[in-house]
């Protein structure tokens, strides 16, 4: 999973882990437990719009990752997939999961 400072420190994910009992730091050592961490693929520049976007799909390759998992319509989601690697909807990720 790709987490950012940004996505992390959003009112709506503060809250939420408040709501649940957790705490910041739960929720990134429970990550750091199911992590495994990889060195981003060379991949060049892919999404023009948002070069940035490019790390995720960097990172995804480089890990064989089954699907990425998103919420960035304009960019991520639009492509649809990369390198053979789903793009999907968190809703779409849950049908397939449980499938």
């Amino acid at each position: 999973m790709y987490l950012t400072p940004i996505t992390l420190a959003y009112p709506k994910v503060l809250t939420t882990l408040q709501a649940r009992g957790f705490t910041l730091e739960d929720l990134v050592l429970g990550y750091a437990e199911l992590a495994t961490l990889v060195t981003p693929a060379a991949i060049g520049l892919v999404i023009t719009a948002d070069p940035t976007d490019d790390m995720v799909l960097a990172t995804a390759l480089a890990a064989q990752a089954d699907l990425v998992v998103s919420g960035d319509q304009r960019h991520l989601l639009a492509l649809g997939s990369f390198k053979r690697i789903p793009i999907v909807t968190a809703a779409e990720a849950v049908r397939k999961t449980n499938g």
